[in-house]
């Protein structure tokens, strides 16, 4: 699958969910109280220009902003995604471009930092990403990435992923995702193996579990936006639901709180080359 085909599938997709991810995010903690996105904000503190890299609605960019005088800017495949960004209290002159990570539109040195929410691991040509970061990125600048980790075992969406997997290994070929990033992004060895030849040092990677648990409704609704679920039919769909909201009563606490966790990996590196 080329990386053409990978992005024509995301742009559709986010054309009809442009705020998916931060739907399914934006609510969920983990143990001290935080947001994936927050723990983003949280590692890039003291720099004041900062790249969001596939910024999405600009949720991320948003808390960005609040830091006074910092100077955000997003780049995102989807234009209306871009649009929602848009509506966002940013800072005036905040740049929101529709661009490709292989082919920033910035000048060389421009930002101290960029950060990526659940993004780096969806694209193709990642050593023209890598190499497109260094170029924006001024000697010593942070790149701060949140990387999808899997289930928390024993809980929803241990549950969720186990359906989705038997109903998309029987859906015919066209109701079936593109194979989406590069797989090298997902391990610490691998994503050094991508960054270290641009001139980052070896990555700072911690594992968080993030808590979306809730009401089985809510937590159906998150784990559903995933990118799997998008080409299936109507009845597949509904088939996948009624199994969920079965195997979730088995969970759920007196309190009508499904448990749910997903993991993770908050990723850190400084640009080291002059």
């Amino acid at each position: 699958m080329t990386t053409t085909s990978q992005e024509a599938f995301l742009r559709a997709f986010h054309a009809e969910r442009p705020a998916v991810t931060a739907d399914a995010f934006a609510g969920g903690r983990a143990a001290d109280g935080r947001s994936s996105y927050e723990m983003l904000c949280d590692r890039v503190a003291g720099h004041g220009r900062v790249l969001d890299l596939g910024c999405g609605d600009g949720l991320l960019l948003e808390l960005l902003a609040r830091t006074e005088g910092r100077r955000p800017a997003g780049v995102d495949l989807s234009p209306e995604a871009l649009a929602l960004a848009r509506r966002r209290p940013l800072p005036a002159g905040t740049t929101l471009s529709e661009s490709r990570a292989q082919h920033l539109p910035f000048a060389d040195d421009t930002f101290d930092a960029c950060v990526s929410h659940m993004a780096l691991m969806l694209m193709g040509e990642v050593e023209q990403v890598a190499a497109e970061l260094a170029r924006v990125l001024r000697p010593g600048g942070m790149l701060a990435c949140v990387i999808g980790g899997g289930a928390v075992g024993g809980e929803a969406y241990e549950l969720f992923i186990g359906l989705l997997r038997s109903a998309v290994e029987t859906a015919p070929a066209g109701q079936r995702i593109p194979a989406l990033g590069d797989r090298r992004t997902r391990s610490r060895a691998g994503l050094d193996s991508v960054l270290a030849p641009v001139g980052f040092a070896p990555v700072d990677w911690e594992t968080v579990p993030i808590d979306l648990s809730g009401p089985v409704e809510q937590v159906w609704d998150a784990l559903a936006g995933v990118y799997d679920v998008g080409p299936l039919d109507a009845a597949t769909v509904e088939s996948l639901r009624a199994a969920f909201l079965t195997g979730a009563k088995k969970l759920t606490a007196p309190n009508g709180v499904v448990p749910c966790g997903m993991n993770v990996h908050l990723v850190t590196t400084n640009l080291t080359t002059t």
